[in-house]
């Protein structure tokens, strides 16, 4: 596929641009100054940011809604809606008073009983959340403006999951919104950020629209991660969905459109060499390629079964199909990420000993494997997950195991892994995403690195052991606590294998050079501060 795609777009892009442009501009007026055309790494499927944890998912809810705290560039958390905020001597009672001018885009004012509400919708699913609810006694509503989060014990960490850019986001909703459970989705759109759904202008499959919200009042601090003033100097944003990557290329390069977040890496050159194209890695942390699997049903639901997929991953060779260039890619043995404080070596002989396909092939056998069907879940529009779940089904037929692929769209892959019931009632065995390295810092922040069953992120992984040591950490008093426990929750986690990791990249985005202000953080792409000349 990957040198399908080199020769067409080499052979002829220009030509490519010709034939597939006239789509896009008899469907579109000339872009303006003060509007921007993006191509986003998937179409948008869900809207509800707390019932997803998908990042086109978490982009649009950072459009639309508004958080308590932003992370800085720093990665320290910051007031955001919050005007103003106290500590008891106990550490037992946050305070947290609005700032003025926050409102819903219905025009009804934000009030603490939304807080409040949305508060308790979001940790009732997010991993940070979950963890934060652990040690909350209460989280009421002292009046319209202010209300407080009573806990049980100190939790240290309370101010860094409200803040954090990992999906999901703790984004703040209308109580009448945020008052519906978790496990059913808020379609409204109505927040209070610095942008407003056009639900008039939405097509979905083909383009979706966000104006600026003139009523927003940002904050008087100047824009640094999440956190500071959102400033919108856009009037619109428009999100085209352009599946076919020569089109999204040719598009980018004749002005078309002005974003494009997930270039081809195999032709980042090509787009460094045009003098009207800024090729910019705006989450510098890199990201991690992780396989999950469903412990629900067998064959994962043994534990042999998911140790034998260590034995299947080469991860140089997963992240050369997807990503060629070395240059962007590079290996990751430890749970926590390769450039985080959490990062370690303890119980990785899986990974020095490399690909061992009888030792995958018994492993399948001692988890009791009749032949079962696998299914692979293929997102086709995302060349990195859709070579690795080929590669891995690849791997697993090479042992004897029936795996089949079945594709989708990323939008699918995001619905179906939701399913929990077999194959043959919509379920799924196996899928590929992704993660920011930065957000392996923290095991307690990120869904991926929760064992905690039936509360966990998809594929629903269970260690009462391993949860035990995630809690611990969450409540250590230093750093250096902190890592030795991160060592004993690796160790753990290599033998139950909740996830396998693939590999690590670093992913340029491309933009016109006459666009400005581009704010870079792990996994979220924030829209204000950017400008057009």
């Amino acid at each position: 596929m990957k040198t399908s795609r080199r020769s067409i777009v080499r052979a002829g892009l220009a030509a490519g641009a010709m034939a597939g442009l006239p789509r896009i501009a008899r469907a579109q007026p000339a872009t303006s100054a003060r509007t921007l055309r993006a191509v986003m790494q998937a179409d948008l499927r869900v809207f509800d940011p707390i019932w997803t944890t998908a990042n086109i998912t978490g982009y649009h809810g950072a459009l639309i809604y508004d958080m308590l705290f932003g992370i800085d560039a720093d990665f320290k958390p910051q007031p955001q809606m919050v005007g103003k905020y106290s500590l008891s001597d106990d550490k037992k009672l946050y305070t947290m008073e609005l700032r003025d001018g926050l409102g819903w885009h219905d025009g009804t004012p934000v009030v603490a009983a939304d807080c409040v509400a949305s508060l308790r919708r979001w940790g009732s699913v997010d991993s940070g959340g979950q963890a934060m609810m652990e040690r909350v006694s209460d989280i009421s509503a002292k009046d319209e403006k202010t209300f407080v989060i009573a806990l049980k014990e100190p939790f240290g960490l309370l101010l860094d999951e409200l803040a954090k850019p990992v999906t999901r986001c703790c984004y703040m909703m209308r109580r009448k919104d945020a008052e519906r459970p978790a496990t059913e989705q808020v379609s409204a759109n109505i927040g209070s950020g610095p942008f407003t759904f056009n639900q008039a202008e939405a097509k979905p499959g083909a383009q979706f629209v966000y104006d600026k919200n003139l009523r927003y009042v940002p904050r008087q601090e100047p824009p640094s991660g999440l956190a500071g003033g959102k400033m919108v100097k856009l009037d619109r944003v428009v999100w085209e969905n352009i599946g076919d990557e020569q089109t999204a290329m040719a598009a980018l390069q004749s002005g078309e459109i002005d974003f494009y977040e997930t270039p081809p890496i195999d032709l980042i050159g090509q787009l460094e060499s045009d003098p009207a194209i800024k090729v910019d890695v705006l989450n510098k942390t890199g990201n991690i390629c992780i396989l999950r699997m469903n412990w629900l049903h067998k064959p994962f639901s043994d534990v042999h079964a998911r140790q034998a997929l260590l034995y299947l991953v080469d991860q140089n060779a997963f992240m050369k199909a997807s990503f060629g260039n070395p240059k962007y890619y590079r290996t990751v043995p430890s749970i926590f990420g390769n450039d985080t404080p959490m990062s370690n070596d303890e119980n990785t002989d899986w990974f020095r000993h490399g690909v061992d396909l009888d030792r995958a092939r018994d492993l399948f056998k001692q988890a009791g494997y009749a032949g079962e069907q696998v299914i692979v879940l293929q997102a086709t529009n995302f060349a990195y997950m859709s070579n690795s779940e080929q590669l891995i089904a690849g791997q697993l037929k090479k042992i004897g195991v029936n795996a089949e692929l079945a594709p989708s769209d990323w939008g699918g892959v995001v619905t179906r892994r939701a399913n929990q019931g077999p194959d043959d009632k919509g379920g799924w065995d196996i899928f590929v995403t992704a993660d920011s390295d930065y957000s392996h810092s923290d095991p307690i922040g990120v869904s991926s690195l929760s064992m905690a069953g039936m509360n966990s992120w998809y594929g629903w992984p269970s260690d009462d052991a391993y949860e035990a040591l995630r809690r611990k950490w969450a409540d250590a008093d230093t750093l250096d606590e902190r890592k030795a426990i991160a060592r004993q929750m690796q160790g753990l986690a290599w033998n139950s294998v909740g996830t396998v990791l693939l590999g690590q990249w670093l992913a340029p985005a491309a933009y016109r050079t006459n666009v400005r202000g581009v704010i870079g953080i792990p996994e979220i792409i924030p829209f204000w501060n950017i400008e057009k000349s």
